[in-house]
């Protein structure tokens, strides 16, 4: 535990090392404070402190270009590019049916394919070209370097679960051969502390994927629910990134790993910037309950479903650029 949060720290270290026996006992670890709340930092992760410095700084030099520029570049069908403030709703929220829309804006980098890529060629949903942002020099070069960076990171947790849950390390390897990844530059601008009730930067949601580790500035503002109702502050620690359990990697284990719901207030007076990466396995995954996740005698609790069609269904809810497309 950190001394500023009850959400306990996880070292990585021993994931990245050539020991069996230490990667299985912090893959144990791992699955202990998962299946408390869904949220863990991880410290010794292997990602450079300059690495973060540097996105964060990309983020807020982007999000500093007049509008004009960052429309230029607004999000595409493919789901890559700027989302202008109050674009996003969620209204397919476990916790609650939200209408105001979230007060944060972003920019938005997926996973990157070629122009000859046969999904690119073929239209299919989420596979397009990113969008930059122009007379920005670095911030390309910034971006993907991070991103790389949290795919290596990403995939070490991954083998990780596999072996909390006593399978091949390698279990998970067939669906992230191509794995669906986001990398979202966040911006929240200060809320005043009078605020209505229900006004979010972001509102209480759960995540669409596998896992999410976020690195955030030290403005704070993000918390998780926890088992009583309540909420949990979940504030920066320096060193590490907070990592939470997402909706296919709760319906992989039965339940065991809960996706819980977060959300972010910004009251600290200035702008808030956090950088999450989501990690999630290939569009035509089926995923369903592991065989070992079901207790004997009993239903698994969750039906199998396609990714790409449950991570389409949320998206065409709640985004702005999407249900008008539809013509909603």
């Amino acid at each position: 535990m950190s001394a500023s949060s009850p959400i306990p720290v996880i070292d990585m270290g021993p994931l990245a090392g050539a020991d069996p026996a230490a990667r299985r006992a912090a893959a144990g670890r791992l699955r202990h404070a998962q299946e408390d709340s869904g949220f863990f930092y991880v410290a010794n992760h292997g990602v450079p402190e300059a690495l973060i410095r540097d996105v964060l700084a990309a983020s807020r030099s982007f999000h500093a270009l007049p509008i004009g520029e960052k429309m230029a570049i607004r999000m595409n069908a493919a789901h890559r590019g700027y989302m202008p403030m109050a674009s996003s709703v969620l209204v397919t929220s476990s916790v609650a049916k939200v209408t105001k829309p979230n007060m944060s804006e972003s920019f938005m980098m997926m996973h990157e394919l070629p122009a000859d890529d046969p999904g690119v060629l073929a239209g299919a949903p989420l596979q397009g070209p990113n969008q930059w942002p122009a007379g920005l020099p670095g911030f390309r070069a910034a971006v993907t370097a991070y991103n790389d960076a949290l795919a290596i990171c990403a995939r070490r947790l991954v083998d990780a679960v596999a072996l909390a849950f006593d399978l091949p390390e390698d279990h998970f390897a067939p669906h992230f051969c191509r794995p669906t990844t986001w990398l979202r530059l966040l911006h929240y601008p200060p809320e005043p502390p009078e605020s209505e009730a229900d006004r979010y930067g972001s509102a209480p949601h759960t995540d669409y994927g596998f896992l999410t580790l976020l690195a955030q500035d030290d403005a704070g503002g993000l918390e998780i629910r926890g088992r009583n109702g309540g909420w949990i502050p979940a504030p920066p620690i320096p060193g590490t990134f907070v990592v939470n359990v997402a909706d296919m990697l709760m319906r992989w284990t039965n339940g065991v790993l809960p996706s819980t719901p977060h959300r972010v207030r910004n009251l600290s007076g200035r702008d808030r910037y956090s950088v999450p990466f989501f990690y999630d396995p290939d569009m035509d995954t089926v995923v369903a309950p592991l065989a070992c996740a079901v207790p004997p005698g009993t239903e698994p609790r969750f039906k199998p479903v396609r990714f790409g069609d449950y991570v389409m269904e949320r998206l065409d809810r709640n985004y702005a650029y999407r249900r008008a497309a539809a013509g909603d």
